[in-house]
């Protein structure tokens, strides 16, 4: 049997994916220097893009010229334009401006959970001294500095599926973060008392953000490790934003039922996650953030609907629903006691 190529087969892809890395860090530097922003500003050749940025012409055409190779920019004749992606979500005057998100995605530490996949698959979790779960890790004050464009979509979903506005409830907020979906529900009922869970070096994050937007006298802290922490009781519906993904099924049913016995009977919990289809490869993002799991965590995952539903069960909770987020790649569950 002939060993060589086909016409129709090419190592093109091949090559690109080992080239990824490249991808990335262009991405990143046109954020860093603010290039779609400029070329939004009215800046359109390698010249005037240059001079916006105070750059090399040189490099910036150079640069240019491969964001728009991969989809990022367009080009017509010398003038490079924004791509309807990039305008919405690359110009840092954009209300969705996500460029922040590349100080927590692309940070060194991140990166480097993957530079050995073969041992970290022989494994089966992430390397020995990698992983994002050891207690004050710094990683996770950046993360919730970081990501608030990204999440501001399924904060909003969460708020408006949380109950009417004036309805007297408590809330308790676990993996907190930057606090914005406990925030955010106390934005939008003034009668919503927020107990938030997190280490207490992020939490710090979430208690400048909820006196910005002036909700600190409805917002408390309880710091530590979910697992670990009493929550108390009496709570009219507790909130899981993108943390079952880091624990096997096993570890997210325990902590499941310790939620369900500090919350008061006909309570609910509001669920945000990757969530992937049973055939695990779709849609792209639920599905590839598997991946990312792989080599960031000892046993986490993305879920489908069918796992995630039968932990609450597993946990003593009824029926969850699975729904759409506008604007986002994740999904809400809605849980019912």
């Amino acid at each position: 049997m002939s060993s060589q190529p086909s016409p129709q087969v090419s190592p093109e892809r091949i090559f690109f994916a080992l080239n990824a890395y490249q991808q990335s860090h262009a991405l990143k530097g046109a954020i860093d220097l603010e290039l779609f922003t400029h070329i939004a500003s009215g800046a359109s050749t390698a010249a005037e893009i240059a001079k916006a940025c105070q750059a090399n012409e040189r490099g910036v055409r150079v640069l240019c010229d491969y964001l728009t190779v991969v989809g990022f920019l367009t080009k017509t004749g010398a003038a490079y334009g924004l791509t309807p992606e990039s305008a919405v979500f690359l110009n840092k005057k954009s209300p969705t401006y996500v460029g922040s998100v590349t100080d927590f995605l692309l940070n060194d530490w991140q990166m480097a959970n993957y530079h050995n996949v073969a041992n970290i698959v022989r494994k089966g979790s992430a390397l020995e001294g990698a992983g994002d779960m050891n207690p004050e890790n710094p990683v996770w004050v950046s993360f919730a500095k970081c990501m608030l464009p990204m999440v501001y979509p399924s904060t909003q979903a969460v708020a408006a599926a949380s109950g009417e506005p004036g309805k007297k409830m408590k809330v308790l907020d676990l993996a907190a973060g930057h606090g914005m979906y406990g925030i955010a529900i106390a934005q939008r009922n003034p009668a919503a008392e927020i107990v938030a869970v997190d280490w207490k070096n992020v939490l710090q994050v979430a208690l400048e953000n909820a006196a910005r937007l002036g909700v600190q006298d409805r917002y408390r802290t309880i710091p530590g490790s979910a697992f670990d922490v009493d929550f108390g009781t009496g709570y009219d519906l507790a909130l899981l934003p993108n943390f079952l993904h880091h624990f096997d099924f096993k570890t997210n049913v325990a902590l499941i039922k310790k939620v369900r016995a500090a919350l008061n009977p006909a309570a609910g919990v509001l669920t945000v996650e990757f969530v992937p289809n049973d055939d695990r490869v779709t849609p792209p993002m639920a599905a590839a953030f598997s991946f990312m799991m792989l080599g960031a965590t000892n046993g986490g995952d993305a879920y489908t609907f069918r796992e995630l539903d039968q932990m609450f069960r597993d946990a003593g909770f009824s029926a969850t629903t699975l729904h759409d987020i506008p604007n986002s790649p994740g999904k809400l569950l809605v849980t019912e006691y």
